[in-house]
């Protein structure tokens, strides 16, 4: 069975030179982070991966990146910083789910991780287009290049493929094209998702008809296959959908390391509020103990801002 047919299941940027303030910010916040939580931390036993249709790879254990004390800034310039740079970054690791509503002509994406406004990279849409998210060992450029080849006519499998063949894999040791996560949906609900085979352990994906779940460092392929069952069997906007799908997806153990913030996006030709406006709606919660409530919130705000603009 190939990704992007509904109902398969599939298991598996730059040099910074650093002044000295920032140096030491960012060692604070390295130790925050090793004393709070698991995110740099190694991550829980791996759950055992269903059989794989013979298109992908199944994914391998590979623990999460550890961000490292922040690099000298007089070494900034040497041949190594660029490694360095890369092994300070964090593997954006998260659950997400794309849809399309067939009535409505929309499509959209949400997402939920243990990051720092994960919604600053993994979602991009175009109305009339589709939506793109990247993550896990994630290159944020594949979301407009993934943009860009919808909108040139190609369908989504052959978007994968293209973005994959046109990776240079540029840190390869520590930030690995075989870590990518990404999937493509087009204007018309039709999606192909690959997980590569070290994005960090549970990482795997689950197509169904308008919608793909995937995501890395779950707890388990119970996650992306409630999501997806979520998106589904609820009715209304949207908007309720790709939320119903982030709320199973948490309940279900989500991101093993816990919860920071989220996102969604939703477009559609002129179905923004004002003139000219493609997008339905666009929120992103940033830092929040609870960004799944937080998000939901935001989210039946717009929808009662729909219905007086619809009594209008």
């Amino acid at each position: 069975m190939r990704p992007d047919e509904p109902g398969g299941v599939t298991v598996k940027r730059v040099s910074i030179v650093w002044p000295l303030a920032a140096v030491l910010v960012a060692v604070a916040a390295a130790d925050e982070l090793r004393t709070s939580d698991a995110t740099v931390g190694p991550p829980p036993p791996a759950v055992e991966s269903p059989v794989l249709p013979e298109a992908t790879a199944s994914p391998e254990v590979s623990a999460p990146l550890e961000a490292p004390i922040s690099p000298d800034p007089t070494d900034a310039a040497t041949s190594d910083s660029a490694a360095t740079d890369a092994d300070s970054w964090p593997p954006v690791a998260t659950f997400s789910i794309l849809g399309h509503d067939p009535e409505t002509g929309e499509v959209g994406g949400a997402v939920q991780s243990r990051v720092f406004s994960v919604g600053n990279g993994v979602l991009w849409a175009e109305a009339d287009v589709g939506v793109v998210a990247t993550q896990a060992i994630v290159d944020v450029s594949y979301g407009p290049r993934g943009l860009e080849l919808l909108r040139s006519g190609l369908a989504p499998d052959a978007v994968v493929r293209a973005l994959l063949d046109g990776d240079p894999d540029p840190r390869p040791e520590r930030w690995t094209k075989s870590g990518r996560q990404f999937t493509v949906m087009d204007a018309h609900g039709r999606v192909s998702t690959h997980t590569g085979p070290r994005a960090s352990d549970w990482a795997g994906h689950r197509v169904g008809r308008h919608v793909s779940a995937q995501g890395n460092i779950l707890a388990g392929a119970a996650v992306v296959d409630d999501m997806v069952e979520a998106f589904e069997t609820t009715e209304g906007h949207l908007s309720l959908r790709l939320l119903a799908a982030l709320e199973a997806g948490q309940a279900a153990g989500g991101d093993t390391r816990g919860m920071q913030s989220a996102a969604m996006i939703v477009v559609k030709q002129d179905g923004g509020v004002w003139l000219n406006n493609d997008v339905v709606l666009r929120l992103q919660v940033d830092d929040s103990e609870q960004p799944i409530v937080e998000l939901r919130r935001l989210v039946e705000i717009a929808a009662r801002q729909r219905e007086r603009i619809r009594g209008r």
